[in-house]
């Protein structure tokens, strides 16, 4: 499996390639060699990973699979879908997907999603604005939203945090 090890602002983002599909796009804690990326579409992942870390890019346009239910499918599809800068929270996209009691299962299948910042599960906090459940790290959580409030220079406030 074709992988690259990109160094970004909030530290090394492992990227991986199945069938010409991006499996994967994960931080990790550990530091690792950055590695040149080993096919065009990981050079092409880490190109528009650069174009959003520097401001230029508010949506990726990869071919991306990963592996998982059909609800985990449509709770990632519906991610995909909060604008750039924006926040939700999980009643909200439970709302938005017609399943307000199935909150917890849908905040699991975000906790589930490997496509970071490629499929926006930093962009859903908790209905009191708290930037809860996050895989790779609140903190990383906060950066992203922080960059994107300062891409469209809007204030901290907006985004309830």
């Amino acid at each position: 499996m074709p992988v690259a090890y990109y160094k970004s602002p909030i530290g090394i983002i492992c990227i991986t390639e199945e069938d010409e599909l991006i499996t994967s796009v994960y931080a990790l804690d550990e530091e690792h060699e950055v590695l040149p990326p080993e096919t065009p579409l990981l050079q092409t992942a880490i190109q528009q990973l650069d174009e959003y870390f520097a401001g230029k890019r508010k949506d990726f346009d990869l071919p991306v699979k990963q592996q998982g239910s059909a609800f985990q499918q449509q709770v990632w599809g519906q991610l995909t879908k909060i604008a750039y800068g924006k926040t939700i929270s999980y009643m909200q996209q439970s709302k938005l997907m017609n399943n307000p009691l199935g909150i917890r299962a849908i905040a699991s299948a975000n906790g589930k999603n490997h496509l970071l910042i490629v499929v926006p599960c930093h962009r859903v906090i908790g209905s009191d604005g708290s930037l809860t459940g996050f895989g790779c790290g609140i903190w990383r959580k906060k950066w992203l939203l922080e960059h994107e409030a300062k891409v469209l220079g809007v204030g901290q406030t907006t985004l309830n945090f």
